[in-house]
């Protein structure tokens, strides 16, 4: 499985961006999917999370009423819609997907759970 990033950017406080991740091998939607970031100097942190199926998401309390995560499983892809960006949104966002065979559900936010990543695009928020 491969993931593509794309559509970061240099973007002003309170502007919007939306990221796009495009897979292209396995089955699309046999994999629950999560975007991450990773601020500069620290650790790298889950942002969102929906289920293979869609129905499910998960957000980091931080980003809830701003950013939302959704998926095309007939387009092989997951975006995230940032709204009212901040300067502590200034990161790099990863893509991340992982096989959930059994549960259609399931949502993912241990970094560790994930099996493939993309190769990350850097969203700058200036103030």
């Amino acid at each position: 499985v491969q993931l593509q990033a794309s559509g970061g950017g240099l973007v002003q406080t309170g502007d919007s961006l939306r990221l796009s991740c495009a897979a292209s091998g396995g089955t699309f939607s046999s994999y629950a999917l999560g975007w991450f970031r990773q601020p500069p100097g620290k650790e790298r942190e889950f942002v969102a999370g929906i289920s293979r199926s869609g129905s499910r998401t998960n957000r980091l309390d931080s980003v809830k009423g701003r950013f939302t995560i959704s998926r095309d499983n007939a387009k092989n892809t997951v975006s995230l819609q940032m709204n009212s960006l901040k300067p502590e949104d200034t990161a790099v966002y990863y893509c991340a997907s992982v096989l959930s065979a059994w549960n259609s559900g399931s949502v993912y936010v241990n970094e560790n759970e994930y099996r493939y990543w993309g190769q990350g695009t850097q969203v700058t928020v200036s103030s």
